[in-house]
């Protein structure tokens, strides 16, 4: 397990998940559906918080954890045992962090669509974490 790498592969996926979030909601995408607002409610503070909160679970919880369970994970490829680590933190978001954000389980008071978009989101998130903490060390 290689915690410095983890934590980097976390960033960069949440990177790409904070810059797809940011187009969907440039495109009027979805607009009742704002990850950074719903955190930053929970927490009592201004968005700012919402985004740091989102970089600190993206790069230390979820990275991490990754790590941690990676041998486990299913598939002989790192991307995919990365959407499969994304899935299961999809999972755990819908049952636990949209019902505490008010959203309700599994985002339905936003609609079926709010599920949809994030499994999707989620997904690319996994890809991205598992392809980056799998690739080789550049010497």
């Amino acid at each position: 397990m290689n915690i410095p790498k983890a934590i980097l592969a976390g960033f960069i996926a949440t990177l790409v998940l904070s810059l797809l979030m940011i187009a969907k909601s440039i495109m009027g995408v979805m607009p009742g559906l704002n990850v950074i607002k719903m955190l930053a409610h929970m927490m009592g503070g201004p968005p700012m918080l919402g985004w740091v909160a989102h970089f600190v679970i993206g790069s230390l919880v979820w990275g991490i954890g990754f790590a941690f369970l990676y041998r486990l994970l299913p598939g002989a490829s790192p991307w995919f045992k990365g959407i499969v680590f994304a899935i299961g933190a999809w999972l755990l978001m819908m049952i636990v962090v949209m019902p505490m954000a008010g959203a309700g389980l599994f985002g339905m008071h936003l609609g079926i669509m709010a599920a949809v978009m994030t499994l999707v989101l989620h997904v690319i998130f996994g890809a991205v974490l598992g392809a980056v903490y799998g690739r080789p060390a550049v010497a």
